[in-house]
C-alpha cells in the first residue's frame, strides 16, 4: 500500500510504499500484555532495614492473666519518654512491620522476545488506522491519511517555533491544544508533592535522527521524539491502550522496513 509523503509545508512529496510490518494484524491483547511487562521495568526495588523497630531494649516478662494488661514485651525501667511501653513486636507504637516488603521479591516481568516483537509490529501497524486513533481521543478530522508520513526535512528542525509551524501545515495543532485545553491543577497529596499536574500524550515523531528534533520539541507538550532503533511499546501504546497520534519520517519508513513480522514469517512458513 501506498501512502503520500509530506513536506514540512503540507505539500503532497511523492509517495512511499508501507513495509510490510503495517500488514500485521493489531492485537490489542498482546499489547497490553507486553506493556505491562516492560513498564515493570522501571520499578524501584522496595525493602526494609531488617532491625527496623527492633532497635529497642524491651523484655518479655509477661505479668500473670487477669491483670488487665496486655502480655507483650515492654520496654525496661530506669526512666525515659517510653518506659513500660510496648516495644519489639508488630502490634504495638513504633513496632516493627509484621511483613514487609523485600527487596529479594522479583519484580521485573519477563517478556519472550517473540512477543515483545509481534506487539511492537501490530502497535506500529495500528498506527495506520484513524479509528483506532479516534478512539484513543487524538483530533484527526482533518487530516486525510494514515500512517503520516514525512519528508526528511523535519529531522533538521531544531527550534519549538518552526516545529509548532510544521505542526499547522500538517493540521496536528488541534491535537496539541488539546492537552492544554484539558489540563486541570490537581489539589490534595499530589500538590503538596510537587505533582502539579499530569500532562498527557499527543503526536509521537518517529526518526532515524533524534539530535535536532528532540530540542524542539522539549517544551512542547505532549510531544515525543523517539529513533526508530530505540523505539517500544511503551511509546507507541501509552497506557496499554492503542494507538498514538504517530508521524513517521520517510527515512523512518525505511528503516521499519528491515523490521520482520513473526506473524509474516509464520504465513509464509505455512504456504
Amino acid at each position: 500500500m501506498k501512502v503520500p509523503v509530506l513536506s514540512t509545508s503540507g505539500s503532497k512529496d511523492g509517495e512511499i510504499e508501507l513495509p510490510s510490518v503495517f500488514s500485521t494484524p493489531v492485537r490489542n491483547d498482546l499489547i497490553h500484555k507486553v506493556y505491562v511487562h516492560l513498564e515493570s521495568h522501571k520499578f524501584q526495588r522496595q525493602g526494609r532495614y531488617p532491625n527496623a523497630g527492633m532497635d529497642v531494649v524491651a523484655e518479655s516478662n509477661s505479668p500473670p492473666t487477669g491483670h488487665h494488661q496486655a502480655r507483650v514485651a515492654r520496654m525496661r525501667g530506669g526512666g525515659g519518654g517510653r518506659q513500660g511501653q510496648g516495644g519489639g513486636v508488630a502490634m504495638v507504637r513504633k513496632g516493627r512491620q509484621a511483613h514487609p516488603p523485600l527487596a529479594e521479591r522479583v519484580i521485573y516481568k519477563m517478556v519472550n522476545k517473540k512477543e515483545n516483537k509481534l506487539a511492537l509490529c501490530s502497535a506500529i501497524a495500528a498506527t495506520s488506522s484513524p479509528t483506532l486513533i479516534k478512539i484513543k481521543g487524538h483530533k484527526v478530522d482533518k487530516i486525510e491519511s494514515f500512517p503520516i508520513v514525512v519528508s526528511d526535512q523535519i529531522e533538521s528542525v531544531s527550534k519549538s517555533k518552526e516545529l509548532s509551524k510544521v505542526f499547522d501545515s500538517l493540521n496536528l495543532t488541534e491535537d496539541v491544544n488539546r492537552l492544554v485545553e484539558r489540563q486541570k491543577p490537581r489539589s490534595g497529596k499530589p500538590l503538596l508533592r510537587g505533582r502539579k499536574g499530569k500532562v498527557g500524550k499527543s503526536v509521537l515523531l518517529v526518526v532515524k535522527d533524534t539530535k535536532n528534533l528532540s530540542k524542539a520539541a522539549g517544551t512542547i507538550p505532549g510531544v515525543d521524539v523517539v529513533n526508530t532503533s530505540s523505539l517500544s511499546v511503551l511509546d507507541l501504546a501509552p497506557g496499554a491502550k492503542p494507538i498514538r497520534l504517530t508521524v513517521f519520517s520517510k527515512s523512518a519508513i525505511e528503516e521499519l522496513g528491515k523490521i520482520k513480522s513473526p506473524h509474516l514469517e509464520l504465513m509464509v512458513a505455512v504456504k
